[in-house]
C-alpha cells in the first residue's frame, strides 16, 4: 500500500462511520490514527490504534499532535443519555483539532430539523428539532459552526439520514431487518412502510467525509450526504427481501406500541420525538453536494448498495 505521508488523518471512533471513514482513507493511501477509549480497533496493518479520552481536551490535544484532518465519528453508547453524553465528545474532539490546527470533519444526523411537513430537507432548513436527542444535536450544531466562524478551529459537517450497510447494526435499517430478510422471518418497522424515506449507505458516508476534509471551500458549511434513490420503507424492504432470497414478510409496529417500549427500554426513551420521521415523508436533497462534488463520488445506486449488505450480514451473521 503506497502511503502519502504528508498528511496525517485522525479517526475518532471506531464504530460503522469510523471505519467507513478508514475504508476511504486507507483506498486512498493516506496516513490514519484511529483513536478509541481502550486503544483497541480492528484496522489493517499500517494503520495506528492509540488511546484517548475525546471529552478530555488534554487527552485530545496529546493524540491530535501531527495530525491535519480530524474526523468526529463520534457516538454515546447509550442512545437515551445523548443530552449528557454527546456535547462533552464534541467539546473534546473540537479542542483537540483546534489545538493542533487540524481541519475538523464531522458527522452529524437529520434530528435537527425536526418535524418538517414531509418538504424535502436541504441545508438551509430552519432547525425545529425537539425533545431531548434533537435538541442536542441543535445545540451541537450552533456551538461547532460559532467556533469555527470565531476562527478557533475549521470545521465542516456532513449530515446523514437512517443508516444501513456493511457493520451497520444497530439502525432502522439495521441487524433487525437484514438477520430477518436472511433468516425468512418478518421485518419489524415504525408506524407507516408506505411513506418515502431516504436511507443512506454507510461506505457513501466514508467517501463523502473524506471529500468534504479534502476541500477547503466546503469548510463552514453543512453538507448533505448522497444518498441513493428514495424509495418507500416497504420497497426498501422488498429489495432487502429479494436479495435475500425470500418474499417481503413485514410487521408494523403501531405508534402506541412504540410508545409503551419507550416506557420500558431505555434506549427507546424519548422515542416520541422522532416519530414524525416515519409518519411524513422524509426525503434528504443533496442536490448541494453534488453540484459541487460530484466529479468527486457519486452515491452507491440503491440495489447494489442492498445487494451488499445482505452478502455482509450473510458472512457476518452468527
Amino acid at each position: 500500500m503506497l502511503v502519502s505521508n504528508n498528511e496525517l488523518h485522525l479517526i475518532f471512533g471506531s464504530g460503522p462511520v469510523g471505519l467507513a471513514v478508514l475504508d476511504e482513507l486507507v483506498a486512498r493511501g493516506k496516513r490514519v490514527r484511529v483513536v478509541t477509549r481502550s486503544g483497541q480497533a480492528n484496522v489493517p496493518v499500517g494503520v495506528e490504534a492509540i488511546k484517548g479520552d475525546a471529552t478530555d481536551p488534554r487527552s485530545t490535544t496529546e493524540v491530535c499532535q501531527g495530525a491535519t484532518h480530524v474526523y468526529n465519528c463520534t457516538n454515546p453508547p447509550d442512545y437515551h443519555k445523548w443530552p449528557e453524553l454527546f456535547p462533552p465528545l464534541q467539546a473534546g474532539v473540537l479542542e483537540g483539532a483546534a489545538a493542533n490546527e487540524a481541519k475538523l470533519i464531522v458527522m452529524e444526523n437529520l434530528y435537527l430539523y425536526g418535524p418538517h411537513h414531509g418538504v424535502p430537507m436541504t441545508e438551509d432548513l430552519p432547525h425545529h428539532g425537539h425533545g431531548a436527542r434533537s435538541s442536542t444535536r441543535v445545540h451541537m450544531t450552533k456551538a461547532l459552526f460559532e467556533t469555527h466562524r470565531s476562527g478557533k478551529v475549521r470545521a465542516v459537517s456532513g449530515r446523514a439520514s437512517d443508516l444501513f450497510g456493511p457493520r451497520v447494526r444497530q439502525s432502522a435499517m439495521g441487524e433487525q431487518v437484514f438477520k430477518a430478510a436472511l433468516n425468512g422471518k418478518k421485518a419489524q418497522v415504525m408506524i407507516n412502510a408506505d411513506t418515502l424515506h431516504t436511507y443512506t449507505y454507510m461506505a457513501d458516508i466514508g467517501k463523502a467525509l473524506v471529500t468534504l476534509g479534502e476541500h477547503d471551500e466546503a469548510l463552514g458549511q453543512a453538507w448533505h450526504i448522497p444518498n441513493p434513490e428514495t424509495v418507500t420503507t416497504r420497497e426498501f424492504l422488498r429489495m432487502v427481501y429479494e436479495e435475500a432470497g425470500h418474499s417481503l414478510k413485514l410487521m408494523v409496529g403501531p405508534k402506541w406500541l412504540m410508545q409503551m417500549m419507550g416506557m420500558f427500554v431505555p434506549p427507546m426513551r424519548g422515542i416520541s420525538e422522532n416519530f414524525y420521521q416515519f409518519a411524513e415523508p422524509f426525503t434528504v436533497d443533496h442536490s448541494k453536494f453534488e453540484q459541487a462534488f460530484s466529479d468527486q463520488m457519486q452515491p452507491t445506486p440503491l440495489r447494489e448498495a442492498i445487494r451488499t449488505t445482505v452478502e455482509w450480514y450473510r458472512r457476518h451473521l452468527n
